[in-house]
């Protein structure tokens, strides 16, 4: 479900991400498929230098149809970017792709939480991520990082994921599926 990022599939997810209702929602705007690949580049160094983690969505053939990713990594803490290309999206592939991912960052990194900035007006986004039973609002309880990300011209809600909340229901999850299958 998801890989490191390789400048191999940069060329395929460039035309998943130039679709323009997928366009406007990316924080790596790209205006060609050579600016996209010298971006990816540059996510790929930022991530070795532990600033960012990328990884590539993929399908179940092993094909390129999105990318998630935790930017400003700071304290443990940092932002959730994710974007799935147009033909991919309902396919439930977005809320495995984070359940694989948050695994990976709060069990295999040092990250205890996991902010969700997602775009006023981004209602897809928005009920994509309250589906998910660990996301919690954050503009009250952090009040100066909810000020700090509406300081520009477009205004976005907060949201966050925290390590314990997401270890409890996944837990749980699992629980009661070993429950079934017994």
């Amino acid at each position: 479900m998801l890989k490191h990022r390789d400048l191999s599939e940069t060329h395929e997810l460039y035309q998943l991400m130039s679709h323009p209702s997928v366009f406007p929602y990316v924080r790596q705007k790209a205006s060609s498929a050579e600016e996209y690949l010298f971006m990816t580049k540059q996510l790929i160094e930022e991530e070795q230098l532990g600033l960012t983690i990328s990884r590539t969505i993929i399908d179940d053939y092993g094909q390129p149809i999105g990318t998630i990713n935790l930017y400003d990594i700071e304290d443990g803490a940092g932002f959730l970017g994710t974007w799935i290309g147009v033909p991919y999206q309902g396919m439930g592939y977005n809320q495995t792709a984070k359940k694989e991912f948050l695994t990976e960052l709060f069990f295999q990194h040092n990250i205890h939480t996991v902010f969700l900035r997602i775009r006023k007006g981004n209602e897809k986004s928005k009920r994509a991520s309250l589906k998910l039973p660990y996301v919690i609002e954050a503009s009250e309880t952090h009040q100066a990082l909810y000020e700090e990300i509406n300081s520009g011209e477009t205004k976005f809600d907060l949201f966050r994921i925290p390590k314990d909340l997401f270890y409890l229901v996944t837990a749980h999850e699992n629980n009661e599926e070993e429950e079934q299958a017994m």
